[in-house]
């Protein structure tokens, strides 16, 4: 499989979510780490661990259509060879921002040889509470 590098997880990070926005299983695919101790837990999902069956996971939620997002709230804890984000996802059908249901997401990013690759996306519905937190810090921040 040929995957593009991404020098900085931010820059896997942007990739990731406007693969997702288009739809797009192979682009979204390309920015996870293909060794199978890569885990992702969907909103209300089981976890789901190993590259294939992440691609499965996601190919799923993709046949059920477009998603929008904005991000707001990012945090970004790097090493040398490992990041972790927390941020709070604001995930709409594409062209109903409106309707935006916030979760909150953890994506932790591993430096390989072939760059920078998600390891972990872990999403749950945020608490009612904590979203007017999130919503008075944070409420016109975009994904680009």
């Amino acid at each position: 499989m040929n995957q593009p590098p991404f020098a900085t997880p931010a820059e896997a990070e942007t990739a990731f979510y406007e693969a997702i926005e288009r739809g797009d299983l192979d682009a979204l695919m390309a920015v996870w780490c293909t060794h199978e101790e890569v885990v992702c837990i969907h909103p209300g999902g089981s976890r789901l661990d190993g590259y294939d069956v992440i691609r499965e996971g996601w190919r799923v939620i993709l046949s059920q259509g477009r998603l929008q997002f904005r991000l707001s709230d990012v945090k970004a804890f790097e090493g040398m060879l490992y990041a972790v984000h927390t941020l709070c996802e604001w995930v709409s059908e594409a062209g109903n921002p409106q309707a935006a249901t916030p979760v909150f997401a953890t994506n932790a990013y591993l430096l390989t040889d072939h760059g920078w690759r998600m390891v972990l996306h872990h999403a749950s519905a945020a608490p009612q509470g904590a979203v007017a937190d999130v919503e008075a810090r944070d409420p016109n921040a975009l994904l680009h």
